[in-house]
């Protein structure tokens, strides 16, 4: 066999600043094209394939200087990389990577073009006599927004110049490898499938904490990526195949497609200048092996491994003959960047309603005004309330839909971890807020209207997407539970038909008003259950206080008919969180069901209450702290706006703060404060970088405000810091979350940039005599360059105290380059500069 026959849908691409070139438009299949059938059984985790190993630390090896571009290589030394290529071909690699890693436009800068680097290093690996040419692609080295300054489209345009040019040179596959953003790893993989018609694996680089350093976990990673359509999804670098191994057994249930793995050789150390790691290949191989007895089944290795750890692996797996097949959840899932959404068959999960102008006035001011501290109110006090999924709907006819829908995606995902269910009938709307989440959302809605599934369905199967299905049709909704189940079929058969699997489609069976039809209560419940039964794995979900429209005291009929609906098998309720009969009922249900195990959960929140004394305020209840500050003193309705990342909020406070205290006050004893319990919570892992950063911008609009109020000048920094990204490295999404952080803390920062001669960042401090510098690295390449600069910083100021950070870095990497201090991410860096300047 040549070539292979599966096919994926596509979608249009609407947004104009997406190339027109993109040839895979609506209603066209892209055809994968695989070269042999050895491949074809990799891609169905029928047979093994082996990946090489590091390329960076062979260059090093061989004599390449720091701060060279590796990708250069290629046209300037092609025989050098086609050896280490051959020496991996030799140890019995089958898919060899290119030496790409960071040769797209922005990191090239020029100096060659995208186009002429991937003809070169694919030459470089057909020489070495490579079966696979596995076109390599890494991250832009960019932080995209609303953390960064680079549009989710940028970057699509960055790696589809890459994708393009790759498959034009004639590479056989894609690694879309080193991803710690999954909006990231997201525009790449949409660039290489519009793009090209071939297979993409991406494998994602995970912490010792067992996330990104964006709050990914593995399991998020797992579903967003495998929905999206990765041809394999796993983990590369960072840590060693030891403490991959727990992350890998995480993933694997999630996984619709094969696992990969490229574990680097342990942690990297300095000795004599040169960078080495502690895992040897028979330690590497020993420690793989219970991986690929799991079920990994594409393996390789990552910084400093070697051929002789590949020929290792190749004994290893050849020994195993052919892949452990993983099983696969039947779990339905959504998930955000950070939390993942599984919901076990019997299970049930709340979807919070109130993010919708439907009936609801003050919510229709909101969004007329630009009122998006409102909208983001109601998100965070339904995450309190308990919801596990928000509904986000925008639809007013006189707003611009489209572009309001996809800002309060981006903004709500800013202060909630909550997977999000974007609600709207119109598909350009659902698609320029889909195609950017980074996560796995749920679309509300299609139905059987044929126009309705041609545009809904491929677009939820092209973004990976769970689907929303309305059972009504163009003879609008059937009277009975049988035409409404003939309407899921419908729609059931047209999903499967696209790819979908029947855990991705939830079927609304619509909850109508009872006062109008007091048949209509049975015939939905009856719709349910012949749902369930007709088509096993789908979900079911009801809007459910429709069913009141039109009674007296509507949250006793709304509670009634829940318990009713979950009797009945419904999966996901669409309710107020924050009602207490609608939460009493799903905490109930969950016992009875035996959801809540030994009723753990419904014990902690009603131990004590009585029917005078309501339910224990414990978190996550609907007695939880409200984030409304019209009750609360100027400080703590500060407080509780950094904390929830709500800028508005904290502008109002501190403005009503300095009405009665100076801006010291404001400063010192409530902002300040604020950013340390931020910091507190990120160090113990209920905050994630998102959050983190949402709460730095929130303290920054306290910050702009006492600084409007003041004459200029007159609020004095705490101190200045410089920092810069080292020699050789342009990759400054660290330094620049770490400067976001340290200037909301009030520091003067010196931003020196990157790829910074050690000369010209010392003539900076030594300049402005600056006491606290900050060096970033992300590649074990650069490191050297960031001992010469500290090297220089000791000679000319010795009174400069250093602190380092980046993804190659640990506090013993740290001391070998001479540094004072190792800080692991933003806020550690923040608690370094209060020690060192005295604040």
């Amino acid at each position: 066999m040549t070539e292979g026959n599966r096919t994926l849908s596509s979608v249009a691409i609407r947004d104009p600043k997406v190339p027109a070139s993109a040839p895979f438009g609506p209603g066209t299949k892209r055809t994968l094209r695989i070269k042999d059938e050895h491949l074809a059984h990799v891609l169905e985790g029928q047979e093994f394939l082996l990946f090489d190993g590091a390329m960076g630390t062979q260059l090093q090896e061989r004599g390449m200087k720091a701060g060279e571009l590796p990708e250069l290589l290629c046209l300037e030394d092609p025989d050098n990389v086609t050896a280490i290529h051959a020496a991996y071909v030799e140890a019995g690699a089958e898919a060899v990577t290119t030496n790409t890693f960071g040769a797209n436009a922005l990191k090239l800068a020029g100096k060659a073009t995208v186009r002429h680097i991937f003809e070169a290093a694919v030459s470089c690996v057909r020489a070495a006599g490579a079966r696979y040419v596995a076109a390599d692609i890494g991250p832009t080295g960019a932080l995209l927004e609303p953390m960064g300054t680079m549009k989710f489209e940028e970057a699509y345009g960055l790696f589809a110049e890459e994708a393009i040019a790759a498959e034009g040179a004639g590479a056989d596959l894609f690694v879309i490898e080193t991803m710690a953003d999954l909006a990231e790893a997201k525009a790449a993989l949409l660039a290489v499938k519009e793009h090209t018609q071939l297979p993409a694996f991406v494998t994602m680089t995970f912490g010792e904490d067992g996330r990104t350093f964006l709050g990914t976990t593995p399991e998020v990673a797992a579903v967003t990526l495998s929905s999206l359509g990765a041809d394999a999804v796993g983990i590369n670098c960072s840590l060693g195949p030891e403490d991959v191994e727990p992350l890998v057994l995480r993933m694997l249930p999630y996984l619709s497609c094969p696992c990969m793995v490229q574990a680097n050789a342990g942690l990297p150390e300095v000795h004599d200048g040169v960078t080495t790691y502690g895992i040897d290949a028979e330690e590497f191989v020993s420690a793989m092996k219970p991986m690929v007895e799991a079920g990994v089944s594409i393996v390789g290795g990552c910084c400093g491994t070697a051929p002789d750890y590949i020929a290792r692996e190749r004994a290893l797996i050849d020994g195993i003959g052919t892949p452990r097949p993983h099983a696969l959840s039947p779990d339905f899932t959504v998930a955000s960047s950070q939390e993942l959404l599984s919901l076990a068959p019997g299970h049930i999960a709340v979807i919070g309603e109130r993010i919708n102008p439907t009936g609801k006035k003050r919510m229709k001011e909101a969004l007329r005004s630009g009122d998006f501290d409102y909208i983001l109110t109601l998100a965070i006090e339904q995450e309190r309330a308990g919801a596990q999924v928000l509904d986000v709907n925008v639809g007013l006819p006189e707003i611009d839909e489209t572009k309001l829908l996809k800002r309060a995606v981006t903004d709500i995902s800013g202060v909630t971890s909550l997977p999000l269910q974007v609600d709207s009938a119109t598909a350009s709307a659902v698609e320029a807020a889909v195609r950017s989440y980074p996560g796995k959302p749920l679309i509300n809605s299609t139905n059987g209207r044929k126009d309705m599934m041609e545009e809904m369905i491929p677009l939820a199967h092209h973004y990976g997407c769970a689907l929303v299905c309305l059972t009504l049709d163009e003879a609008g909704i059937p009277a009975t539970a049988e035409g409404r189940l003939a309407v899921a079929r419908k729609i059931y058969d047209r999903a499967r038909k696209e790819g979908m699997p029947a855990q991705d489609l939830v079927f609304d069976c619509l909850a109508m008003a009872a006062s109008t039809d007091q048949k209509a209560p049975g015939e939905i419940l009856k719709s349910i259950r012949l749902v369930k039964e007709a088509m096993p794995g789908v979900r079911t979900v009801l809007g459910v206080s429709n069913i009141s429209f039109g009674l007296p005291f509507r949250p006793l009929i709304n509670a009634t008919f829940l318990a009713a609906a979950f009797a009945a098998g419904l999966d996901l309720a669409i309710i107020n969180p924050g009602q207490q009969r609608m939460h009493d009922v799903v905490s109930a249900w969950r016992v009875l069901s035996g959801e809540d195990e030994a009723a753990r959960a419904y014990v902690e929140e009603n131990a004590g209450r009585t029917e005078a004394k309501g339910p224990a305020a414990a978190a996550g209840t609907p007695a939880a702290p409200s984030t409304s500050s019209a009750a609360a003193t100027p400080e703590e309705a500060a407080l509780q706006g950094v904390l929830d990342g709500r800028k508005a909020a904290v502008k109002a406070a501190t403005e009503k703060l300095l009405e009665g205290h100076d801006a010291m006050y404001a400063i010192n004893q409530v902002l300040i404060p604020a950013l340390d319990e931020v910091g507190v919570r990120f160090e113990k892992g209920t905050f994630f970088l998102p959050q983190l950063m949402a709460s730095a911008e929130a303290a920054k609009a306290g910050f702009d405000a006492i600084k409007a109020s003041q004459p200029k000048d007159a609020v004095p920094t705490k101190g200045k810091i410089a920092l810069c990204t080292v020699r050789g490295d342009i990759h400054d999404i660290g330094k620049n979350i770490v400067k976001m952080l340290l200037e909301n803390y009030g520091y003067e920062v010196l931003d020196v940039g990157r790829d910074v001669d050690p000369q010209a960042f010392c003539d900076v401090v030594v300049e402005h005599h600056v006491k606290l510098a900050g060096l970033s690295a992300l590649m074990t390449t650069t490191v050297p360059a960031m001992g010469e600069t500290i090297e220089l910083l000791r000679k000319q100021a010795p009174w400069c105290k250093v602190v380092v950070g980046g993804a190659v870095l640990n506090p013993e990497y740290a001391k070998m380059v001479g540094a004072d201090y190792y800080a692991k991410d933003a806020a550690e860096t923040a608690k370094i500069a209060a020690e060192v300047l005295g604040q």
